[in-house]
This record gives C-alpha cells, structure tokens and sequence, in this order.
C-alpha cells in the first residue's frame, strides 16, 4: 500500500551531459502502470529522491516531469546564459535568446511562466516568480549560487519539529554526500577563498568558487578590510557560519552549470528500474479507497496538455510529491487535499480537511541596486555587444573557459541588523539565531535588473540585496479546478513593519559599502531614486523596484507530530492521509 511523502529539498547537482536510457515522452513507452514510487516532479528535490531509492537496485521506479528534457539546451549548460531561460526583460545579446524570448519579459518553455499577483506593498506591480519546467527543475535554470543557509536554520527547524534528524549535525553528513567541490573553471588558486575542511571532494554535486576574474573582486575585498566592523570578511559563507562578506560558492563544475539531472538524474537513468517521463504534468492524485480509516492516494493522474487524454500511474509503496512549493501545493488542492471552504469554492470535493495546504508561504524580496561606474571593468560591453558574445561563447564551447563559465556574483555575504536597531523594540528578532542574517548582498560586475533592460550605453555595478528573514507570510490558491491554469501566487511581499525597515536599512548599508575608499575612482553614482536618502525616498524606491528572488518556502510546511497546523509531520507524510505504516 501507497503513502504520500511531501519533499522540499533544496540540492542541486552536476555537469556531466546525461546519457539518457528511459527516457520517455509518451505513455506508451512505460513499462506499465504500476511502480513501487512514482516521483513527481524530475526537479531539484525529486531527482535526488528517485537516486537514492534507485540506487539500491530493488525499488522500480517512475518520474513524472511535466517539462522538456534539458538535452541540448545550451543556455543550461553555459552559467552566464541563465537569465535567458526564465521570464525577465532581455539583458543579453540577441544571439544568447530562442525565438520565443525576443520580447520583454517573454515566456519561455523551460519555465511555468507565473506571474505573481499584484502586490499591495509594491504599488500594486505583478512580475514574473521563475520556476523551472524542465528536466533538474528550478536547478536547471537558476543562477547557481549554491549556500546551505545558517546552522541555526537546521536548529530551529528541528526544534519545531520536535525532530533532532533535521538539526545541523545530522544533516551535515548528507551535504558531505552531496557537495564535490571542485577546482574553479580558471584553475586560479583558492587559498583563502574558502575553508576546504568545511567542505567534501566526495559528493555527486560539482560546485566551485568564481571562475573567472573581475576588476573589482579586489576592491570588494578591500572594502571589507576598510569597513571590517560592519562588512568583515568571510572566509567561507558555505559551511553553516554565514555572517561576513566573502567569495560565492556555485553549483558550477568545469565550468557547466550542475543540475539535478546531471547529476542525480544521470546516475541512475540508465538503470532498468528508473522510468523517467517528460511532457506529464499532473493534474490530481487519485484516490484508491482508505488504509487505517484514512484516505489513501496510492496513484497519479496525469497529460500532456489540458486536450490530451489523461493516463493514470500507481504506486505498490508510495507516491512522492517533489513538484515544489508551487506545484505541490496546487496538485494537493486539486485532489481535494486542502482548505475545504477554498475547494468548495472551486466545486472540488473535499477529502481531507487541511486549511494549511497552500498557506505560510515564506520568500526572499529582491532588490537590484545599480551604479554608473568608470572605464570598461565591468562585462556591461560584452553583454551589449553581439560580437563581443559571440567570441565569449566561442571560448566557452572549446575550453568551458572564459566569462560565461562563471556565475551573477564573485562575492557575496549575510548580515545583521545592528541589535539595537529600532524595530527590535516592537518586533522580536525572526531570525533563527545570533549567527543568522537578516539580509544578503551579492556583488555583480555588470547591470543586473531582471525589470529594466540594460541601458544601451554605459558600464554599471550591481549590488543586489535580498531580505533572508522576513515575516511576512503569502499564499498560494488555485484561480479554478483546472489544472492547466496556473495557481494564484500572493508572496504578500513587504506586508510588516519588520520586513519594510530591514529593505531600508539594507539600502542605506551598500550606500555606505559604496562609500569606502575601494570605490571612490570607480563608482560615479546611484542610477535612479536609488539616491534618495530619506525613510520615505528609500521606500518608495524599494516598492518600486522590488520582486523576488525565487526561493518560495513554507506552502506544504512540516509541523510537529500530531500538530493541529501543518501539511506534514517531521516524516514528510502528508497528515490525514492513510499509508503503509497504517495498516
């Protein structure tokens, strides 16, 4: 008999070019329809489930993705292409963009294409939340940057849990198991880029520092030695001790982009009990009566296209929902797993009762900064100019060398607010521990702003920064009983007090990051209202330029055993539906 495992792992993968052998993209060409798991969704967290219960040898098998394959996408190969396989205004070459993407802000067919809702704390604005509809899932078209977050995020979580499996030391062996980190594309020396201790050579996911050099990477260290009270140096940000500025660390090896279907994907798809089908999006869970008194969904319904027929898969064990905080969501609600007063509303009938499915959905605003620099440091010329990018792509395709082997950010960090900050005196401090941030900063040598296309003329900086604690809490609904349409996404962005101040404070601490002596040669100043200096300027600016970062948590969320609130408990089984262990 079937249960139902909710999945949100956040592991990405490798850069070997998979050799595909069950690779379907039709019904037709399964070994039947029925399998001991059906994973959905082939994507970060669903391919590095159906390795590991492959690998073994005695589970049998199947994938649904309801994507393309990522053979011969080049722009999923090549780092610096990235930003051309989501939605967002073109930045890039002509060359670098399949037809589809000759407009702003087009769709394209790696991605889901949603859109959020407009959002009341942004002057209403709608943008597009990227999510990866593609063979790796989001780790096929992210921007690579590969962090494992702050050791007290473990803590916490296995606190709430009530489940020491989920603190820091216990997961620390499986991020050995996952992690191969690997000369950078430049073979340049690493000393003091990183703590190799903290780090395993043994891993499946090749991940590396910047591959390619830029002008400013010395400034940006200079800076933290001149401002080291408040930017200190971080000698490595990627082994559970965040706090400080220091060199990125990517899921990039030899120079390629790292998937989880490079990686994961690839190791087992060639086994003769791994059936891997593209092209099959699911549409609902099906219900197969009841185990221990409680509803069972021990099988999948799923088509290619809201006019193609639909084909039912079921599972001997379990079936697995790995289709991200999006996708699983929306699969439950459809299957009359959720909100009752919600699915009535829809004319779905309710199975089990969860007002929490969809619910507490947590992200990371986003924030482009931009600076007109000096001179021609920045790669703003070669992203401009076709020519130029081309001779950029030539290097890339014979040595996997060169600008595009290399990520948005050289450098990185997490921060703090000061703790006597104001807003501690109205708001307790959301962030799991003295040791976690409150908000990032990344550091690109070229304009980056996935809104607003890159001025014709000029070179620019960038200094991103991204709100890593926030307490404001959305959803995720579906718009109707279709499957085929996309789910009403309401991140809900910028709705507290804490998370407006900490935006502000975040620009007025790069403006003084920008003020060191490092820069005072290079920078010319703020594009835009990024110049404001008052409480109101600052946040205007924010409203209007803020989106997401694309790291949507928290809609399926795990709970301690027997919660009233929760999708799951610490087991990652959904509540209320009946499995093998109730029998």
């Amino acid at each position: 008999m079937a249960s139902l495992t909710l999945v949100h792992l956040l592991l990405a993968a490798s850069i070997l070019t998979p050799t595909f052998g069950r690779l379907c993209t039709s019904p037709s060409q399964l070994r039947g329809n029925t399998y001991d798991y059906i994973v959905v969704g082939a994507g970060t967290a669903g391919n590095v489930i159906a390795a590991r219960l492959a690998e073994s040898g005695h589970n049998d098998i199947l994938v649904l993705e309801a994507g393309v394959s990522n053979e011969g996408v080049l722009a999923s190969q090549v780092p610096l292409m990235a930003p051309t396989l989501t939605p967002s205004t073109p930045n890039l070459p002509s060359i670098c963009y399949d037809a589809h993407a000759s407009g702003s802000l087009a769709d394209t067919p790696y991605d889901w294409n949603y859109t959020v809702v407009p959002q009341t704390h942004l002057n209403g604005r709608t943008f597009p939340f990227s999510r990866g509809r593609i063979l790796g899932g989001s780790s096929s078209v992210n921007y690579m940057v590969h962090h494992y977050g702050s050791s007290e995020d473990y803590d916490r979580l296995a606190r709430i849990t009530g489940d020491s499996g989920w603190a820091w030391k216990n997961m620390r062996p499986y991020i050995d198991r996952h992690e191969r980190f690997v000369p950078p594309a430049d073979g340049h020396d690493t000393t003091g880029q990183y703590i190799p201790s903290l780090h395993s050579t043994r891993g499946i996911l090749p991940k590396s520092l910047p591959g390619f050099s830029h002008a400013i990477d010395s400034r940006v260290i200079a800076t933290t030695q001149e401002l080291s009270a408040e930017f200190p140096f971080s000698p490595d940000t990627g082994g559970g001790n965040v706090l400080g500025l220091g060199w990125a660390q990517s899921s990039i090896g030899g120079g390629t982009r790292s998937s989880s279907a490079t990686t994961y994907l690839n190791s087992v798809i060639n086994r003769r009990n791994v059936d891997v089908l593209v092209n099959a999006q699911v549409t609902k869970l099906v219900h197969t009566g009841k185990i221990g008194g409680k509803p069972s969904f021990r099988g999948v319904q799923f088509a290619s296209g809201p006019q193609a027929p639909t084909t039912n898969a079921f599972a001997r064990k379990e079936v697995i929902l790995c289709a991200g905080s999006f996708g699983t969501p929306q699969i439950l609600q459809l299957s009359g797993i959720g909100d009752r007063t919600e699915l009535t509303s829809k004319s779905i009938t309710t199975i089990v009762n969860n007002p929490s499915v969809g619910k507490n959905m947590s992200d990371h605003v986003l924030l482009p900064n931009n600076w007109l620099v000096r001179g021609t440091e920045s790669l703003d010329n070669l992203l401009r100019d076709p020519v130029a990018f081309g001779a950029a792509l030539d290097q890339w395709q014979a040595s996997k060398t060169g600008p595009l082997a290399n990520g948005i950010p050289n450098h990185l960090g997490f921060f703090r607010l000061p703790n006597n900050s104001s807003i501690f005196a109205t708001t307790p401090d959301p962030a799991s521990g003295p040791k976690a941030s409150h908000w990032e900063l990344l550091v690109s040598n070229f304009w980056v702003n996935p809104s607003l296309p890159r001025p014709d003329t000029g070179s620019y900086l960038t200094l991103t920064v991204a709100l890593i604690s926030p307490t404001s809490r959305g959803t995720l609904k579906l718009a109707s009983n279709n499957p085929f349409q996309a789910p009403l996404i309401d991140p809900n962005f910028l709705a507290t007090d804490f998370d407006r101040y900490t935006m502000r404070e975040s620009v007025r601490a790069i403006k003084r990051f920008t003020g060191a002596n490092a820069w005072s040669d290079y920078i010319i100043g703020p594009v835009g209202a990024l110049a404001a200096q008052t409480d109101e300027g600052i946040d205007a600016y924010v409203r209007s330029v803020s989106s997401t970062i694309f790291h949507p948590v928290g809609t399926a969320s795990i709970s301690p055993r027997n919660a009233a609130w929760g999708c799951g408990g610490p087991r990652v089984k959904v509540e209320g539906c009946g499995g093998r262990e109730d029998r």
